[in-house]
């Protein structure tokens, strides 16, 4: 007798059986239904595919570089820019629709000087009052604790009231005074003293060097503690600054004399009255402007 698997005729039925079981179990290849038409990249979960925003111009961009702009570098503050361009923060602030002048970004550029007036040119216009409301410009009380901050004294004798224009001539006929009647103790430096130091005890009084307006009173500078800055004309300012009790408000206007701040050491090692004259914002020596004493 033969093996099983060595008979022919049992190898082509096994043959004949595998080929029938094939057509009669279908078996399909798997398919994946996919759309018609442009397929899409496939999203990873957890992945925001946006695309880049568009950065945002800084407010006034388009005039940096140009004359009566200023584009604001890191640590600046409002006042600052307002007095080393021989102008009132106020001003700056009103020029520039500015809703709240504490926010001021680097980079952005703002106007510093008069709209329609000529940068390029020095010119000397009246002074004239106007109603602005008051804002802190660093977020902190406007005086340290140890100091206080006086209500608006009465006008000297003879002086103007608030609500009076101030109405001045050329800056070469300004008539300045001594802002205290203490010792010079240091004079003008460009680069270590931009103005005067004026020894003398607390409380005793500083007075406007000349007539003009109050375009800040408080302590939003760092450095100068609380301090006063008046506006005598387009071109030249007076900044008196370590002062222990102000006595003048901003807009006010004040007469060359009158008492408007009592000496301290607000922002200082010793009382002093540091005394600073700019003329278009620069600082300048105030002893070639004061009389002889």
């Amino acid at each position: 007798m033969q093996p099983l698997f060595r008979s022919p005729l049992l190898w082509v039925t096994v043959a004949v059986l595998a080929l029938s079981g094939c057509q009669n179990t279908p078996h399909r290849a798997p398919v994946e239904d996919r759309p018609v038409g442009k397929t899409s990249a496939p999203v990873i979960p957890g992945t925001a595919i946006t695309p880049a925003p568009e950065s945002k111009p800084l407010p006034g961009a388009e005039n940096a570089g140009k004359p009566g702009y200023y584009t604001v570098k890191p640590g600046d503050t409002l006042i600052r820019i307002a007095m080393d361009n021989g102008q009132g923060w106020k001003d700056v602030a009103r020029w520039n629709g500015m809703d709240n002048p504490n926010l001021i970004e680097v980079g952005q550029v703002l106007r510093v000087v008069p709209p329609g007036l000529d940068p390029t040119a020095a010119t000397t216009r009246p002074l004239t009052t106007s109603k602005v409301e008051t804002r802190p410009l660093d977020g902190k009380s406007p005086a340290p604790a140890t100091t206080t901050v006086a209500a608006a004294s009465a006008p000297a004798s003879g002086a103007a009231t608030p609500s009076a224009p101030v109405v001045m001539k050329d800056d070469d006929e300004i008539s300045w005074g001594w802002p205290a009647a203490g010792t010079v103790s240091a004079g003008f430096d460009e680069v270590r003293n931009k103005g005067m130091a004026f020894s003398g005890k607390a409380g005793d009084p500083v007075f406007a060097a000349a007539d003009g307006k109050v375009m800040y009173a408080g302590a939003g500078l760092r450095g100068y503690g609380n301090m006063i800055i008046i506006k005598h004309s387009t071109n030249y300012l007076t900044a008196y600054a370590h002062n222990q009790t102000l006595l003048v408000k901003e807009d006010q206007v004040v007469r060359k004399g009158q008492k408007i701040a009592e000496m301290g050491s607000s922002d200082a090692d010793s009382v002093k009255l540091h005394f600073e004259v700019r003329k278009q914002g620069k600082p300048i020596d105030p002893s070639k402007l004061l009389p002889a004493r």
